[in-house]
This record gives structure tokens, C-alpha cells and sequence, in this order.
């Protein structure tokens, strides 16, 4: 009875890879034969979120909100490009954790570039809080792992944080989306952080 109740629940991200697997399998498979590889695909990505970033300092909310859109996609497929190649390969799998890194950061660095000229202090405070939020959120489960404990639990992982920040940039609220990542993903570090100090004593 103890392990079915200690077993995780799905997270979104894997609810959702499953539901579209066939389409992103179908995708992946056509950028393959292109001649793109997982890796230069995980650097678009990283080259046009920091084109939604200078559309944010820039005041283009909207605009950028509908880039962000668009490259959603690609963080899925560059791990299905991967599986289908047969391998996934210890540098491809680096370079996508720490470009997500890269892409959050910079986005949240556009918002202040926004918000800092308004003089918005809040805005200003509440970016800097979801940017602690979301850096600790992965940096908890990094060191987890290294641990030897999985803790991919939280109410608000990358794709959480996706899911309230486009939204937010499309309809022009950008405060609101910012303010909830900023308390969410910080509720999520600490949940992970609970998760290895109850697992972590089991083992002891």
C-alpha cells in the first residue's frame, strides 16, 4: 500500500509527449530527413527566444508572446528527434538542459528591460522572484539526481511555467503571468526539496 501511495502521479510534460507522440514523432521524423539534427534544432530555439526577448524590451508584448508560440514545439522536438535517431547522446542531452536554462533567463530579461524604464518596482521584483523560482526548480531536481533521487514533482515545471507565461504575453498581462510563476515555481522548488528530504531518509 506504502508504494502506491508514494508513486509519482504523470506530470503534464509526460501526459502531453504521450497524447502527441504520433504528431511529434511524425514531425521529428520529417526535420530529420531535412538534414536537421536535434542539436541545431535546440540552438533555433535558443536563437529565437532571444528574439522574443528583444521583441519584450522592446514593449512588443504580444508579438513576442506569439513567438514563444511557435517555438513551444521545438523543445518537444528535439528530444523526439533523438529517440528516433536510436540514441540520445550525453552532449545533446546537456546542451538541451542548459539552453532551457539560457531561454527562460533571457526572457525574463527582456520583461525587466520592459519593466525597469516604467519604474514598475513591483513588476520589476516579481520577474526577479519567477526567474529564482524557475532556476531553482531545475537546479533542485540537477541535484536531486546527483543524489540519486528523482524529484520531477511540483505544481508548476518548465511547461507549467509555459502554459502562464505565453498566455499572459499574448493578452497583454505580462505582471500577472510573471506574479504567478514567481510564486508557484518557488512553492515547486520547495516541494522538490521536501521530496529529497523524504526520500533521502528512507535511505539512511
Amino acid at each position: 500500500m506504502e508504494d502506491v501511495v508514494n508513486k509519482d502521479v504523470k506530470s503534464l510534460t509526460d501526459i502531453l509527449r504521450e497524447q502527441f507522440k504520433g504528431v511529434l514523432d511524425a514531425a521529428a521524423g520529417f526535420l530529420l530527413k531535412i538534414g536537421l539534427t536535434p542539436n541545431v534544432l535546440t540552438i533555433v530555439g535558443l536563437v529565437g527566444h532571444f528574439a522574443a526577448a528583444f521583441l519584450l524590451a522592446r514593449g512588443r508584448i504580444t508579438l513576442a508572446g506569439v513567438v514563444l508560440l511557435l517555438l513551444a514545439p521545438a523543445d518537444a522536438l528535439d528530444g523526439s528527434m533523438a529517440r528516433l535517431q536510436g540514441s540520445i547522446k550525453p552532449f545533446g542531452a546537456f546542451l538541451d538542459s542548459v539552453t532551457d536554462r539560457y531561454v527562460e533567463l533571457v526572457i525574463f530579461g527582456g520583461l525587466l528591460l520592459y519593466f525597469i524604464p516604467q519604474g514598475d518596482m513591483l513588476a520589476c521584483v516579481l520577474v526577479y522572484l519567477a526567474m529564482m523560482g524557475s532556476l531553482m526548480v531545475s537546479y533542485s531536481r540537477a541535484r536531486a539526481e546527483a543524489v540519486g533521487i528523482e524529484a520531477k514533482n511540483g505544481i508548476m515545471t518548465r511547461i507549467e511555467r509555459y502554459l502562464v507565461l505565453i498566455p499572459s504575453l499574448l493578452f497583454h498581462f505580462p505582471v500577472v503571468g510573471v506574479g504567478i510563476i514567481a510564486v508557484l515555481a518557488n512553492i515547486t522548488a520547495v516541494q522538490r526539496i521536501l521530496r529529497v528530504r523524504r526520500d533521502g531518509n528512507k535511505t539512511e
